[in-house]
C-alpha cells in the first residue's frame, strides 16, 4: 500500500508541476528561461545538420558526377541529331527552291516536256567538259536531247546508259551552238575556247551589238530548240579586215553549281548521230 501511495503522490506532483509550468508559460514568465535552454540545443542541432549534409555530399558526389556526365552525353547526342535534322531541312529547302525555279522555267515553254534529274558527277578532264546525270535510257533519255537549268542552256546528251547519261556542256571546246542576239537580231555561233571562255563568232559587221545584250538559241542547225537563254554579251570586237565581228559571252548558267537539270525529252535533234 505504501508503494502505491508513493506512485500516486509522484504522479500528482508531476501533474501539478506541469500545470504550473503551463500556467507560467501562458503568463510569459518562462520566455527568458526557454531562450537560455533552447539556444545551445539549436546550435548543437545546426552543427549536427551541417556535418550530416557535408558527409552526404562527399558520399554521393561520385554518383552525382556520373549522373551529370550521362546527362551531358544524352544532351550532346540530342544536339547532334538536331543539327543533322537542320542540315537535312536546309538541303530540302535548297532543293525545293531549285525545283521551283526549274518549274518556272518549264512554264515558259509549255510545248516542251521535261525530265528533272540530279547531277551526279563532273568530268575531271581539263580537255572534256561534261557532267553525269542520274537518268538514262530506262527513263526514256536519248542521245542529243538538250539539257537546261533554271537559268539557261547547259548542253546536250552525248552518251546514254541504262541508269545515267553524260552531258556535253556548252563550255566544251567541241560544242557549238547557233544563237540569235535578242536586240540586234544578229545570228552567230557560240564556241568555247581552251580556257572555257565562251565566244560568239560569225556576227555580221552590219549588226549593232551592245554589251549586256541577251543571247538565245536560234534553232538553226537542229541541235537545240529556239529561244533558250545562253548568256549575255560582255564585250564586242570588230575589225575592218575581218569578215565577222566577235563577242565574249557571259553564260547564263553557273556550271560550277549545277545540282539539278532538266532534259527536254520531246525534242529530237536533226542528225543526232554520235561522231566517230
Amino acid at each position: 500500500m505504501s508503494r502505491l501511495s508513493s506512485k500516486t503522490l509522484l504522479a500528482s506532483a508531476l501533474i501539478l508541476l506541469s500545470a504550473a509550468l503551463f500556467a507560467l508559460n501562458l503568463g510569459g514568465y518562462l520566455g527568458s528561461a526557454r531562450e537560455v535552454i533552447l539556444r545551445p540545443l539549436v546550435g548543437a542541432q545546426q552543427w549536427v545538420s551541417d556535418r550530416y549534409y557535408a558527409a552526404r555530399g562527399i558520399l554521393t558526389a561520385p554518383r552525382d558526377v556520373s549522373v551529370l556526365q550521362t546527362r551531358v552525353e544524352e544532351l550532346e547526342a540530342q544536339n547532334a541529331a538536331l543539327e543533322d535534322q537542320i542540315i537535312a531541312l536546309q538541303e530540302q529547302a535548297a532543293e525545293a527552291e531549285i525545283l521551283r525555279a526549274l518549274l518556272n522555267f518549264a512554264r515558259t515553254s509549255p510545248e516542251s516536256r521535261y525530265l528533272a534529274t540530279s547531277v551526279i558527277g563532273l568530268d575531271p578532264s581539263p580537255f572534256v567538259r561534261s557532267i553525269s546525270i542520274g537518268a538514262g535510257s530506262d527513263r526514256g533519255l536519248a542521245y542529243g536531247m538538250p539539257v537546261v537549268s533554271e537559268t539557261g542552256l547547259v548542253g546536250r546528251i552525248v552518251e546514254v546508259n541504262a541508269t545515267f547519261s553524260r552531258v556535253q556542256l556548252i563550255t566544251d571546246p567541241q560544242s557549238a551552238v547557233n544563237v540569235r542576239l535578242q536586240d540586234s537580231r544578229a545570228e552567230g555561233l557560240v564556241v568555247a575556247q581552251a580556257n572555257s571562255e565562251l565566244q560568239v563568232d560569225l556576227i555580221s559587221h552590219e549588226a549593232q551589238v551592245s554589251p549586256g545584250e541577251l543571247v538565245l538559241t536560234s534553232g538553226l542547225g537542229g541541235l537545240f530548240p529556239p529561244d533558250i537563254p545562253v548568256g549575255h554579251i560582255v564585250s564586242v570586237r570588230s575589225r575592218d579586215f575581218e569578215l565577222f565581228q566577235q563577242a565574249v559571252l557571259d553564260p547564263a548558267v553557273n556550271f560550277e553549281e549545277l545540282e539539278i537539270v532538266l532534259i527536254i525529252t520531246n525534242f529530237r535533234p536533226v542528225q543526232a548521230v554520235p561522231a566517230p
